[in-house]
């Protein structure tokens, strides 16, 4: 028996025993997703294994459970564009594995090999047509091929939709499931519809068609209590259906909190604890996603600071681990996947609100159990432990504002029995089990600017390979062997696909640099396929980029800001068929731009003090080579 008697005036009594019923957790995980993650793969291999640690290992810091990644499209799904592993339908006879998420992925399981993988399409290739047609099956299981073939990861979940746009049934039972089961996928479960509208409906067409609802595994839902205004009460929520409760089916959140871990109160770590704990007692929800698990986005580019850790800044290795690693520890450290609910143990601290709420699961097997308390006000708290639940020490962490994840004194069982105080806005984990530990590395290298000048002439890397950061948003720009021996960077999507959102942008494009870059030149080397190139700086905008310093394949010139056009003009004699110079100088309201060595252009414009650099391209695959980004003193 537990019993948890809530304020000193014992105005909530929990009673419950071993067999009480209650769902089966099925962990904490991460979306990885939206180029969330670029960043971090190019950090120094020690600070990156360490972050890697933070986020995977078990009993040492988040310890992430579950971990989905998006199947990547070369176009935006929120802040970047991942490349996709079949760039053209021929690539479905030789699939790449592209991009981070396979080594995210492999990363994962090598901390905890019992992490649960998931992935998820945001954009689609424009070569497959319709997101819910027979080649976007054969796209979605290629992706779990490479997986298989390049990284020995079997992954377990396909999340059969696309995000936050919904799913076709029909398109499951007759596309996707087959096309899973004839290439040796028929273990990997389902999950959808992975919507944020539409809550809950999918159970009524369950109900119509009981074929479907055998298909599908889990249903997960986006935001189930809502976004704006980010309060823990608020009404702009979506709770579960009493059908969906009672289906018995396992019902996630299947993407909830996209917020910044940095902070405590507000929208931080503490409303993290909050929610999880509220999804459960309210919801019965199994299973919490956030996104992201680490901020690795660049400042200029939309959501920055966003996710459970920052490490954006590779090149000083440079690495925060935030509050919210610990909101989650206290969770994922006292309970796995497998233990089970103790529902009657499950409640809030006051009706009125979810500021303090409590839940406690058990594990089945052993009898060991965990109880993980929010507060809001300060409370006074009794436990009791009754048959079929270990007796013995009751070990307590504690996490507040001021310090998170800190062991405390174990307490000993009177008469099966203990009685503490709380203070208010605390996370509180009450356990039986051992092993936890807050992870440390001492303390990582400082920030430091990215380095100014810069050069790169990708002269150092194989073909197929995004070089260090460079971070796309739209298109993708990997490494490419011209034929004459040297490396260069192409731009390889050939046209725009099936975007998310319609979020439209203007043009491939792939940042780097730094926000605070005000006066300099950029320069690089282009061959043109077909369409037009940019190189460019002073970002600005994602769909209107920044200063921009275009040529044409047949010739034509053009500076601009944004959209508009500040100067042009034709080329005479332009061979299309010669790599071609292209500098570009912005030195206070000065901006001159050059083609081989000849100024074309030279305007004075108030507009972009500063900002990323950048290189841009049509959907063709035009070649771009020796970028350098240099200062230029200030007149």
């Amino acid at each position: 028996m537990l019993v948890i008697v809530s304020s000193i005036q014992a105005q909530t009594t929990i009673v419950l025993n071993a067999n009480n019923k209650g769902r089966v957790f099925e962990g904490i995980g991460a979306v990885s997703a939206g180029a969330s993650t670029r960043n971090l793969v190019d950090y120094p291999e020690k600070q990156r294994s360490e972050v890697l640690d933070f986020l995977f290992r078990p009993k040492f810091g988040a310890g992430f459970q579950h971990l989905k990644v998006e199947i990547g499209s070369g176009e935006n799904s929120t802040c970047g564009s991942e490349p996709s592993h079949v760039v053209t339908r021929e690539e479905l006879l030789d699939p790449k594995p592209r991009g981070y998420e396979f080594w995210l992925m492999a990363e994962a399981r090598k901390r905890n090999p019992k992490v649960i993988l998931d992935c998820l399409p945001w954009a689609y290739p424009y070569w497959i047509g319709n997101r819910f047609s027979q080649e976007s099956a054969d796209w979605m299981v290629s992706f779990l091929d490479v997986a298989k073939k390049q990284y020995g990861l079997d992954i377990d979940w396909v999340s059969a939709a696309q995000n936050e746009n919904g799913t076709d049934l029909n398109w499951i039972a007759n596309h996707l499931r087959p096309t899973l089961n004839a290439h040796g996928f028929s273990k990997v479960k389902l999950q959808a519809p992975d919507d944020d509208s539409k809550f809950w409906q999918v159970f009524d067409e369950f109900e119509k068609h009981r074929a479907f609802d055998s298909l599908i595994s889990a249903v997960g839902y986006h935001y189930i209590d809502g976004r704006e205004p980010w309060d823990i009460d608020q009404k702009n929520n979506h709770p579960a259906t009493e059908k969906a409760k009672e289906s018995g089916k396992p019902l996630w959140a299947s993407e909830e909190w996209s917020q910044s871990g940095q902070e405590w109160e507000g929208k931080g770590a503490l409303y993290l604890a909050r929610l999880m704990n509220k999804l459960y007692t309210r919801d019965r929800i199994t299973k919490f996603e956030i996104w992201c698990p680490v901020d690795g986005i660049y400042d200029q580019i939309i959501w920055p600071n966003t996710g459970a850790i920052q490490a954006d800044s590779p090149w000083s290795g440079h690495y925060t681990v935030w509050p919210s690693v610990w909101a989650l520890a206290h969770t994922t450290q006292f309970a796995e996947p497998g233990w089970v609910y103790m529902d009657a143990a499950c409640g809030q601290l006051n009706a009125d609100t979810w500021r303090g709420s409590h839940v406690a699961m058990r594990n089945p097997k052993t009898g060991d159990w965990s109880v993980i308390i929010v507060t809001g006000e300060k409370r006074r708290v009794k436990l009791a432990i009754g048959n079929g639940l270990k007796n013995g020490p009751v070990y307590l962490w504690k996490s507040t504002e001021k310090e998170q994840f800190i062991r405390q004194k174990p307490l000993r069982l009177n008469k099966g029995t203990i009685e503490i105080t709380l203070e208010a806005d605390a996370i509180y984990t009450l356990t039986s089990t051992t092993g936890q530990t807050k992870g440390s590395f001492g303390t990582p290298p400082e920030s430091k600017p990215f380095s100014f000048p810069y050069k790169e002439d990708f002269s150092s890397y194989k073909p197929g390979q995004t070089p260090l950061y460079f971070s796309d948003q739209k298109g993708t720009f990997e490494t490419y062997q011209y034929p004459n021996g040297g490396m260069c960077l192409a731009q390889i999507v050939p046209d725009q696909g099936i975007l998310w959102y319609n979020n439209w942008l203007l043009k491939p494009h792939t940042l780097f640099g730094d926000a605070n870059w005000q006066n300099y030149s950029i320069d690089g080397d282009v061959l043109l396929e077909g369409g037009d190139v940019e190189i460019g700086g002073r970002y600005a905008d994602r769909n209107k980029l920044g200063l921009r310093w275009i040529l044409t394949r047949d010739g034509r010139w053009q500076l601009n800001w944004q959209y508009t056009t500040l100067a042009s003009g034709q080329i005479e004699d332009f061979q299309p068929s010669n790599w071609h110079h292209l500098r570009m100088e912005m030195n206070g309201d000065q901006v001159a731009g050059f083609v081989d060595g000849h100024k074309l252009a030279a305007v004075t414009i108030k507009a972009g003090s500063k900002g990323m650099a950048f290189i841009a391209s049509t959907y063709n695959r035009n070649l771009f080579d020796n970028i350098h980004v240099a200062p230029i003193a200030a007149e």
